[in-house]
Parts: structure tokens; C-alpha cells; sequence
């Protein structure tokens, strides 16, 4: 099994410990965008606790990346997959962030 297609059951694994459905397609595409960010331990993590974390999700990856205007419906979306994951979970894993995003703002089309 190659290292992606660990990564890819791990995050499986943990949509199904939270009880989330996902789009695999999609998924797959949103963690092969993250590079090789996802095989280092500490960059493969978002902490939501961290508020310039948190700063560069939302420069780096939702306006940069994606393109959306700068706005509190961004902050309002992390917000919501920090929730989602929950505040004590402690694998946030950035593939999974980024694509909880995606769905949360209706980009999918990004990764189309």
C-alpha cells in the first residue's frame, strides 16, 4: 500500500469515527492538492487552537487557493469544521479540513 493510499484510510477511518459522509472522489482530489503536506506528522494536522493556523487556512488555502473574497463567512466556515471535528479532537487532519471547506462552501467545482 503506498503512502497516499494510507493517508486515504486514515481519513476514512475517521470520517466514519465521526459520523460524516463524504465523497471519496472528492476527498482523493482535496488530499492529493495538499502535496506533501500530508505525510509529514505536524503538517498533516491543522490546530484549531492556533489562531495563526487558522490565519493561514484561510489566506493560503480559501482565498488564494479557491479564490473566495475575503469575508466573516469564511471565519464562520472554519468555525463550523472545527465544530464539526470537534474542539477536543485532536486529528484534524488537513486533507479532511480542506475538504470539509470545500463542502461547506460549495466549491466543489474547484476539484471537478
Amino acid at each position: 500500500m503506498s503512502k497516499f493510499e494510507e493517508c486515504m484510510e486514515t481519513y476514512k477511518a475517521e470520517f466514519y469515527k465521526l459520523g460524516i459522509s463524504y465523497d471519496l472522489n472528492l476527498l482523493t482530489e482535496v488530499a492529493k492538492g495538499c502535496g506533501p503536506s500530508i505525510y509529514n506528522p505536524d503538517s498533516s494536522k491543522i490546530s484549531s487552537t492556533d489562531k495563526a493556523e487558522l490565519a493561514r487556512v484561510k489566506n493560503n488555502f480559501l482565498i488564494k487557493k479557491l479564490g473566495i473574497a475575503d469575508g466573516a463567512a469564511l471565519d464562520d466556515s472554519i468555525a463550523g469544521v472545527v465544530d464539526q471535528f470537534g474542539s477536543s479532537n485532536r486529528n484534524k487532519y488537513r486533507a479532511m479540513f480542506y475538504y470539509l471547506l470545500v463542502k461547506k462552501l460549495g466549491k466543489e467545482s474547484f476539484y471537478a
